[in-house]
């Protein structure tokens, strides 16, 4: 038998990050969702094929949504992370957004589902909350696997970053053939990734800041971070784990030195320290306050690459009860990109 071009369905899809991985990987994307239009001009940029919806996911209805063999979730992370409130399902609008993603899986029954979240989540409630979002997917018949990993570890890039991984097959077989990717070696360093010519908007040398920044980075191999009121050294050899608040003051801003001064990263740095190939385009119409946002907030696309080949070969494993590869069904209205 053939083996079959899956379809996914990419639901709080940001920018991309998650879609391109898995396009990468074989995968056929049929629709994409986000509620933030500014999202919307990255990604469609990048993938003119299949725009962007810009909708509240709560108010999508299941008939409306194309038939799909996978969804893909990053789902909102703020209200498990460390940095968040960590309200988890009480910060409504947020966390309990996990329960459209239940919604739509139990209507619409796709053989699998990949999720991406904060490492915290798995923790968050003391285990009460990932026992609820587990609990759920299993009853709707998936059979879940989970995982953390590390950028660094498995991406092959030089970014300290721990997402955990839900993975669910409604085959059994399917799971059985799945395993998480293996660690790789990271030879990628920060300084290979660095663009050569910067703007002078991106240096602290006419800052007030300057002084204290330059008293504590000494090294040019070294990435540092602004604390707020000190500047801290990460002491790893790799990139700070980015952030959505990169570019609107907060306390992560990923710091270098380089041969003209001191400087923080560009969003194209950030671009490639995120796993995003060189020819994914930035929108020269959108300020870098939302760029270093999208960024911060998307994925680690050869990290999710690497899963998704190994969602694939599971798949294929279980192939003898694939549905058939005829177009994809729509039912009711067709819901149209937002303009």
């Amino acid at each position: 038998m053939d083996k079959k071009t899956y379809r996914t369905l990419d639901l709080f899809a940001g920018i991309g990050g998650v879609r391109m991985g898995f396009e990468r990987a074989g995968f056929e994307t049929i629709f994409g969702n986000d509620f933030d239009a500014y999202c919307k001009v990255t990604y469609d940029l990048n993938f003119k094929d299949t725009p962007l919806v810009v909708a509240d996911i709560a108010k999508i209805k299941s008939a409306d949504l194309p038939d799909f063999d996978i969804l893909l979730g990053g789902f909102p992370c703020q209200p498990f992370s460390v940095a968040g409130y960590r309200r988890g399902f009480l910060d409504t609008g947020r966390g309990d957004l996990f329960f459209e993603i239940i919604r739509i899986l139990r209507d619409k029954k796709p053989r699998a589902v990949f999720l991406e979240n904060v490492k915290n989540l798995s923790s968050h409630d003391k285990g009460r909350t990932f026992n609820i979002i587990s609990e759920a997917l299993e009853d709707l018949g998936y059979h879940v696997t989970t995982k953390v990993l590390n950028s660094m570890k498995y991406g092959n890039v030089p970014q300290n970053r721990e997402r955990v991984y839900i993975v669910g097959f409604k085959s059994k077989k399917a799971l059985e053939a799945f395993e998480f990717p293996k660690p790789v070696e990271l030879t990628k360093t920060v300084n290979a990734l660095l663009e050569k010519e910067v703007e002078e908007k991106y240096y602290y040398n006419k800052s007030p800041l300057y002084k204290v920044l330059k008293e504590s980075m000494t090294s040019k191999e070294v990435v540092y971070q602004w604390r707020r009121k000190y500047v801290r050294a990460n002491k790893s050899g790799v990139c700070p784990t980015l952030t959505a608040n990169m570019g609107m003051g907060g306390h992560n801003v990923p710091l270098i030195k380089d041969h003209k001064g001191i400087r923080k990263l560009t969003p194209r740095e950030c671009a490639r320290i995120q796993g995003f190939p060189e020819n994914y385009k930035l929108p020269k119409n959108l300020p870098d306050t939302k760029l270093y946002k999208q960024f911060g907030n998307s994925v680690t696309v050869t990290v999710i690459e690497r899963v998704a080949k190994q969602i694939k070969k599971a798949l294929d494993s279980g192939n003898n009860d694939v549905v058939s590869r005829a177009p994809a069904k729509r039912a009711g209205r067709v819901l149209q990109p937002t303009a």
